[in-house]
């Protein structure tokens, strides 16, 4: 019988139902991340050999444009949940534990807080051009702006699972 560590065993424990939805969010984005920029590379590769050899695609380019969109959003959300987006950390380095503590928090609510505007706008940018179509492709806008809530929505289950997990700090 294998046994475990007790701060592993402990970790288990303490680990909250919003960090296993966090990360099985994530699983789920690094598949769609994958599935999005696949999709670019073979739409992309269509659209050279159609240019090339017969007509060319002409909704390639704009569902390329999107699908760019989609991934760079989807993208983001992963970057997000692994803590590897750009940070200055010189002055987080410097201050004691206690106030490096207060900065990350004060990082995770500002980071909320720009994400909700972001998803609202969204929103809002749904209701108001959702009677428009896309050019070549013919769909609903509202479909297009719908990435900026769904990803706002994923980032904030990320920021607040870190913002408890500063907080659970000692």
């Amino acid at each position: 019988m294998r046994r475990t560590e007790p701060s592993a065993e402990r970790e288990g424990l303490d680990r909250s139902s919003l960090s296993a939805l966090s990360d099985k969010i994530n699983k789920i984005c690094e598949g769609l991340l994958f599935i999005l920029m696949t999709a670019m590379i073979a739409i992309t590769t269509l659209q050279i050999v159609f240019r090339f050899f017969f007509e060319a695609l002409v909704w390639s380019e704009e569902l390329t444009r999107f699908l760019l969109v989609a991934s760079s959003l989807v993208g983001a959300s992963i970057g997000f949940k692994r803590g590897s987006h750009i940070a200055i950390t010189f002055l987080a380095n410097k201050l004691s534990p206690k106030a490096s503590k207060a900065l990350g928090v004060f990082i995770q609510l500002a980071s909320m807080a720009f994400f909700v505007i972001v998803g609202w706008y969204g929103i809002l940018m749904m209701k108001s051009e959702g009677g428009q179509t896309t050019p070549a492709l013919g769909i609903s806008m509202a479909w297009i702006y719908l990435f900026y809530p769904a990803v706002s929505l994923v980032i904030m289950v990320h920021l607040l699972d870190s913002l408890l997990k500063i907080l659970r700090r000692d």
